[in-house]
């Protein structure tokens, strides 16, 4: 049976290595035209093990539907350049592929590195190191020793004191009702829906403990999911230290748009950030970091929060459920990618503002620089200076975003280029 599970797992993780493809010539906003039966097939003779995925011979991932969709050849790669396979370049966080559910039609998706090369080997040698100062080990078998795996193998429900310490912002100050969506919520297992982790074996706990440690991003697309409408791709499945969602393009790429796609893309991210402060839920989502590969855009222009890694997220409903004590605590878990030197923020520090502030400071000058005839550039630039002041109040901040809010909607055309509003606004009065 072991034999067997190697040689599936071997060919399973064979698959991922043809992520070499057409990096530079390919455009997220064509529609995938590569079928299978239109590329030459190289049959996989080997695998990269852990180095890709994280954990022991694809233990991390086998039954779960991302990896059963690369083993039945349901996600290709956009060529199969040569039959010398290698591992991609390791300076590339995402690749493009191509997706089906039927075998039949095909559309593009994006394949990411949920951690970079640099931070995979530091946790490898870190768990190792944490067991017998050993170069080299079995991964899974020093993570299921851990004092923290065994308290979630006798654990019927996964509680605060079950991720104290782990490095993600979602996790600094849990909820009871945050975390029983987590595992209600859970995708990689069958029979979610329930709060109780009697569904989950005990690989599917150390699967989801190892996401929640390297990068709590797929759980959060899981948890809040774009169906019901929060501003997230599309999960289709992760896998180890990998991710697959529905194609974007980075904000980055439209830094140089025309003036009336940089004022609704603005008009986008003011939104988002104000609907992730205030809603139903009752969940504050605020971000501790912001770059240009934080956000993203749909083909049909829609944009939304491309990279959730960096989120942290209070529960308004609930409040505060970690004192700053308990954050302290820290294990092998607290340092699978982050340094376990470094000290967590207290979810009583975060403010109102900071996501506000962020946006305003990093992303949207480079949007709107420059882009506007007077006087509306000057309004623009007072706005924006203002929204970016870290040492204003909460509320001038606010009302500094909200004016420029409603400059942004004065300067929205109906036009056919944003698909993911017309011809919807032809019958609104607000255009």
């Amino acid at each position: 049976m072991g034999h067997w599970m190697y040689y599936l797992c071997s060919n399973v993780l064979s698959l991922l290595i043809l992520l070499q493809f057409l990096i530079l010539s390919w455009s997220p906003f064509l529609e995938a035209t590569v079928f299978p039966s239109s590329v030459p097939h190289v049959k996989p003779s080997y695998s990269f093990g852990r180095t890709f995925l994280g954990l022991d011979k694809c233990n991390a991932c086998i039954g779960t539907s991302i990896c059963k969709k690369f083993f039945k050849e349901e996600i290709r790669f956009d060529n199969w350049l040569s039959s010398h396979l290698k591992l991609p370049p390791d300076y590339f966080p995402s690749y493009s592929g191509n997706y089906t559910d039927d075998a039949k039609s095909w559309r593009l998706v994006e394949i990411s590195r949920l951690t970079t090369k640099y931070q995979h080997d530091q946790a490898d040698k870190r768990i190792c190191a944490s067991l017998s100062n050993a170069k080299s080990c079995s991964i899974e078998r020093v993570l299921r020793k851990t004092e923290r795996f065994q308290k979630w193998l006798k654990a019927k429900r996964l509680t605060p004191d079950l991720v104290q310490g782990l490095p993600s912002p979602m996790l600094r100050c849990p909820s009871q009702r945050l975390l029983d969506r987590i595992v209600r919520r859970y995708a990689e297992v069958p029979d979610a829906g329930s709060i109780y982790m009697d569904h989950l074996t005990d690989r599917d706990k150390l699967r989801l403990l190892y996401t929640l440690s390297v990068n709590a991003h797929p759980i959060l697309l899981q948890i809040f999911p774009e169906a019901e409408g929060w501003p997230f791709p599309k999960y289709l499945g992760s896998c180890g230290r990998l991710i697959v969602t529905a194609s974007t393009r980075p904000l980055k790429e439209f830094y140089s748009s025309p003036p009336e796609v940089a004022a609704d893309l603005a008009l986008q991210l003011l939104s988002i950030v104000n609907s992730m402060r205030n809603n139903d839920m009752n969940y504050v989502f605020y971000f501790v970091h912001v770059d240009a590969g934080t956000f993203g855009i749909f083909n049909n222009g829609l944009l939304f929060i491309r990279d959730a890694s960096t989120l942290g997220i209070i529960d308004k409903q609930e409040g505060l459920q970690m004192t700053d004590g308990q954050q302290e605590y820290k294990d092998i878990f607290s340092c699978l990618a982050s340094d376990c030197q470094s000290a967590f923020p207290s979810c009583n520090s975060v403010r109102e503002k900071q996501s506000l502030v962020m946006v305003c400071q990093e992303l949207l000058p480079k949007l709107l620089k420059g882009k506007f005839l007077q006087p509306v550039q000057e309004k623009i630039d007072r706005f924006l200076r203002l929204c970016a002041d870290s040492f204003r109040a909460d509320q001038e901040v606010s009302d500094a975003a909200g004016k420029l809010i409603e400059l942004l909607k004065s300067l929205q055309s109906c036009d056919s280029h944003f698909a993911y509003r017309y011809p919807d606004c032809k019958y609104s009065d607000k255009y």
